[in-house]
């Protein structure tokens, strides 16, 4: 495990990049830039699961690192829920063939969310909550300003129906929250970019995903959001572009309110 912190960019490798790559840089460059979500000096975690969307995501801001106009450090942080304690084997080598220093760490997060333990929550939510609380303590143990996680516009849409078909309330997921005070800034880079440019980068990149063994990866509440928007969307662009963008710019004006 390399906990370094990386704080310069090697040669850029980003020269030729996919049309896909481009939007997913120069969405999350835009995001960025309007909600103020980056400053200089910021040392940013960035939480990788082991999905696309957040592998894309250290790719982006590795990308981005290279191209701002001030100096940032980067730092991986993943923790392996604990159902198969090796399968992030392949995160360690692509940390380093990019030059990033890695927190990698084996946790019981997923057994507990399924045991006795967890008597009045979904496994996701709390193994989510677990994975949420160590994320910020190793914040905290880093003494990262930033924490970026790799959420899409299909997320926000997944997470506002949720919040109003589950909890009777009108709300999204914010691409800039702050915690503790101001001391740490929760940061969504790819808030703006929907699945299909996340997926057409992943395979352009040739990241290593690699599969979500928990017992619950195909069956969850959100999961039957995510389906049921799908259903609506299918054979829709129009409907499907329609609806991503007024959220985008609904939560976007929202944030801006919230300065």
């Amino acid at each position: 495990m390399n906990d370094a912190l990386c704080p310069i960019a090697p040669p850029n490798r980003d020269k030729h990049l996919s049309y896909a790559q481009k939007c997913c840089v120069a969405k999350a460059g835009k995001l960025l830039m309007r909600t103020g979500g980056l400053a200089p000096g910021a040392r940013i975690g960035v939480a990788v699961s082991g999905g696309m969307d957040s592998l894309v995501l250290l790719r982006v801001m590795r990308a981005r690192q290279r191209i701002m106009p001030f100096s940032t450090e980067l730092l991986v942080l993943h923790l392996n829920p604990g159902f198969d304690p090796t399968n992030h084997a392949p995160l360690a080598g692509f940390c380093a063939r990019m030059g990033i220093g890695a927190h990698i760490e084996v946790t019981d997060h997923g057994p507990r969310a399924h045991s006795p333990e967890n008597r009045k929550n979904s496994p996701c939510f709390y193994c989510a909550w677990l994975r949420r609380k160590r994320l910020f303590e190793l914040c905290r143990h880093y003494r990262l300003t930033h924490l970026a996680f790799g959420h899409t516009a299909d997320d926000l849409a997944s997470t506002f129906f949720l919040n109003l078909f589950q909890g009777g309330r009108v709300d999204g997921m914010s691409a800039r929250e702050s915690f503790f005070e101001g001391r740490l800034l929760v940061i969504r880079p790819l808030l703006l970019v929907d699945k299909k440019q996340i997926s057409r980068a992943c395979r352009d990149w040739e990241l290593p995903v690699w599969d979500n063994p928990c017992p619950h990866s195909k069956r969850s509440r959100r999961l039957e959001i995510t389906s049921w928007l799908e259903e609506r969307f299918a054979g829709d662009r129009k409907t499907r572009t329609n609806v991503l963008n007024a959220l985008r710019r609904w939560q976007l004006d929202k944030d801006s309110a919230g300065r």
